[in-house]
């Protein structure tokens, strides 16, 4: 993957949260040559700070400051149910005309400019793989962004993997169920295969790498053909042999009707979350 340097190596930008995402975007900002002077951090987790300062040499702060003033980028790392709280606490600092980066999942950005009295909001749907560069992010970008923001955006984001970008912010909610948990759904499957192949007689280092590397190639078979997965799992299902077997076990016993109905439990717990972590209550006044 290409890394783009910063139109400008004199762009401050703020983290709200110092965890692993967090990590993730500040390690691809100062590969870009970003000097980490240049970065503000508030994480009130003490050992999240050292961490950061062990490994990129960030030093962050338990709570908001008037430093946040020069941020040109404000990146929220927060859990969702926390990010009320947190909004209340920046507000005062960070500078009226920032840009605001939001990875909460589940915070829609009607809640956050409430929250913080800007318009001027991105929101994205990473997932885990963005700590080796290899993630998914969906974007949504309210009006008020402009193209200069966008690209900003893009470049900070870009060394965790592909971008893609929404036009209407309700869709956030499918790109979480979808590629956002999705990690998680994979990860199921691979414990499921290396306990098969531990069960049929493999040992655990023998099952573990016959189900990575089945799940890597597969991807990368199906991201280089033009085919459509259906068509690639008929060619390599013939009738009667131990392919067919196991995907007519799996539809006989509606695995890919229950694995969708999962991601549409996924998606309405997405806007369940709108609802309980954006409550008018919570707002700034």
């Amino acid at each position: 993957m290409t890394v783009t340097a910063l139109p400008s190596l004199d762009t401050p930008i703020a983290f709200i949260g110092g965890g692993n995402m967090a990590s993730a975007l500040i390690g691809g900002l100062l590969r870009q040559g970003l000097p980490a002077a240049q970065l503000e951090v508030v994480e009130p987790f003490e050992p999240a700070r050292a961490a950061l300062a062990q490994a990129f040499g960030v030093t962050a702060q338990a709570a908001p400051s008037p430093a946040l003033a020069r941020a040109r980028l404000v990146l929220w790392a927060v859990k969702p149910q926390t990010f009320a709280a947190a909004a209340r606490e920046v507000r005062t600092h960070a500078a009226p005309g920032a840009l605001h980066l939001s990875v909460a999942a589940g915070i829609t950005t009607d809640s956050i400019a409430h929250w913080l009295g800007s318009e001027r909001i991105v929101r994205a749907m990473p997932n885990t793989p963005a700590l080796v560069g290899r993630g998914m992010t969906g974007l949504y970008a309210r009006p008020q962004v402009d193209a200069a923001a966008r690209a900003l955006v893009e470049q900070v984001l870009e060394p965790t993997g592909q971008l893609l970008w929404l036009q209407d912010e309700a869709q956030l909610d499918a790109v979480t169920a979808l590629s956002g948990s999705g990690p998680a759904y994979v990860f199921l499957f691979l414990e499921a295969m290396a306990r098969a192949g531990t069960e049929m007689g493999l040992t655990e280092a023998q099952a573990r790498q016959l189900a990575l590397a089945t799940f890597q190639g597969a991807s990368e078979l199906a991201a280089r053909s033009g085919d459509a997965p259906a068509l690639l799992r008929q060619r390599v299902t013939s009738p009667g042999g131990t392919t067919h077997a196991a995907i007519s076990h799996m539809q006989q016993h509606q695995v890919p009707e229950q694995f969708i109905a999962a991601m549409h439990a996924a998606q309405a717990r997405a806007q369940a979350m709108a609802a309980e972590f954006g409550k008018d209550h919570e707002a700034i006044p």
